[in-house]
């Protein structure tokens, strides 16, 4: 594995000193930056970020739209020796106001269209506003330490009480160097991101390995293999649930991947069905890692060239798993099922608010809460989830924070939300309800309409049925194991 940088702001200096005219990243629309290009900006944006929000340590959140603008802003950010908090551009004004208060945010880069909705709480700017990048480059760059934080990454993403993630510049600038590694990307490739957002790993890994990113922001899944093959791309990263889709497409016979050598799926658990009937179309492995946003945040990938169904993979380099008794602790073996457990110079050093370390035991083993068993091979297979919390469209959906907008609708008097199976987005949100007045029981698809319209749309309620009450233990809490299958007979008894 070739050596990590010190500071994760090096790595678009490093890659313009190598191949100053290559392209390092384009979109499927014309707009190209080459790692000269990249570099430039980011030196000027290093110096506007230090004038408007100040510096060392000042945090400012930054959309994370699939443009080259959001890379320019990110390492802008890291060299003017502040911390980065990408947000998802698909939360509404109330949500973001929400994070950029819990992350202590002193400037908001985003969207034209997003800015006009915050309030005047914290100053914000057009992340594509040229003036962010045009002119001279920071003069004096502060010094910057591996350990130091880097990124601030919110585990829930969305509103209400998200979990800030303190990672360094040594977390993921390793992690970039281990997914290089595993994707066996190198400068003559080429990869094609469809995804929704631009997420910090393909970002980084691509830089350092000094190769071509194609960022695919067309949702339709036929345009983003055009997409791939006018690019002539070698590695294609998408999500499960888009994938699942892409398999059961009736012009899936239609389709093909030219020079795409792998696919690559992660966020959350892709149907052994759907990545075997991509796998044989195409020719070529379809495989899934695994990890955490504590992992910064790959921790497993599935083999290039030993893939099993249903596997992550073995541990990235310079990385450990074990398996433990969810009573016990006790570490377990081959074949059994117990607590996921990792540990490496990946992890975080810590939550927001929380003394460094305090996550990881005494051997600095960290919990990831996710249940899971190895094989003879140490390759992992995800098997359940200790947390309430779901996927939706590789969105982590927390049930509480759609609780605290339906019980505030003036026709609920209790409710509680699950997660339901989804065929194609994992899981959806599906609600159970008290109404205040019987007759209210008639407009439960209204009381759905309204609290979606304050939400994203992967917290959207998909299906909601009215029930006489809510158990709850006397300390108030439900029993969401119990209320999944309350709901699922209640389904069953609609149809």
């Amino acid at each position: 594995m070739r050596e990590p940088v010190e500071r994760l702001d090096d790595l678009p200096r490093r890659a313009a000193e190598a191949d100053p005219d290559g392209v390092a990243v384009r979109t499927d629309r014309g707009d190209a930056l080459t790692f000269g290009e990249l570099e430039r900006r980011v030196s000027g944006c290093a110096a506007r970020i230090r004038s408007l929000a100040g510096g060392p340590g000042v945090v400012v959140a930054i959309t994370s739209v699939l443009h080259p603008d959001f890379a320019v802003a990110y390492f802008g950010t890291l060299r003017a020796g502040n911390v980065v908090v990408p947000v998802n551009p698909f939360l509404r004004a109330k949500g973001l106001e929400a994070l950029v208060a819990a992350s202590g945010a002193r400037l908001v880069l985003t969207t034209q269209e997003i800015a006009g909705q915050l309030g005047g709480g914290v100053p914000s700017l057009d992340i594509g506003d040229r003036a962010l990048w045009d002119t001279e480059p920071l003069a004096d760059v502060p010094a910057v330490g591996p350990d130091d934080v880097a990124s601030v990454h919110f585990t829930s993403g969305t509103t209400g009480d998200p979990k800030g993630v303190r990672q360094t510049h040594r977390n993921l600038a390793v992690n970039a160097a281990q997914t290089v590694h595993a994707h066996g990307l190198d400068s003559t490739s080429v990869t094609v991101n469809h995804l929704p957002t631009y997420h910090p790993m393909h970002l980084n890994s691509a830089l350092f390995a000094g190769a071509e990113q194609v960022l695919a922001t067309d949702p339709d899944l036929a345009a983003s293999l055009r997409t791939a093959n006018e690019a002539r791309a070698t590695r294609y990263y998408s999500l499960p649930m888009r994938l699942s889709r892409l398999a059961v497409r009736p012009d899936l016979a239609e389709l093909r991947l030219e020079t795409v050598r792998a696919v690559f799926s992660g966020g959350s658990a892709l149907p052994v069905p759907a990545a075997r009937t991509l796998g044989d179309h195409f020719g070529i492995p379809v495989l899934q890692g695994y990890g955490l946003a504590e992992t910064a945040p790959m921790t497993h990938c599935g083999s290039r060239t030993h893939p099993k169904d249903g596997s992550c993979g073995p541990p990235v380099p310079l990385t450990e798993c074990r398996i433990v008794d969810l009573t016990t602790g006790k570490a377990l073996g081959p074949g059994e099922r117990g607590e996921i457990q990792v540990r490496g110079p990946q992890l975080m050093k810590g939550y927001l608010g929380e003394p460094d370390g305090a996550a990881v035991d005494a051997e600095g083993w960290f919990a990831t809460g996710d249940v899971g068993q190895v094989d003879e091979d140490g390759y992992l297979f995800v098997v359940d989830r200790l947390k309430d919390v779901f996927k939706c469209d590789n969105w982590l959906v927390s049930p509480q924070e759609i609780e605290q907008v339906l019980l505030a609708h003036p026709a609920v008097a209790d409710g509680v939300v699950v997660d339901h199976p989804d065929e194609f987005s994992g899981a959806v949100a599906v609600a159970l309800v008290v109404t205040r007045r019987p007759e209210e029981q008639e407009a439960l698809d209204a009381i759905a309409a309204d609290v979606n319209s304050g939400l994203p749309y992967y917290q959207h309620i998909r299906h909601i049925r009215a029930v006489p009450e809510i158990a709850r233990s006397g300390g108030g809490k439900v029993r969401r194991q119990d209320l999944r299958r309350l709901f699922e007979d209640l389904l069953i008894t609609s149809e």
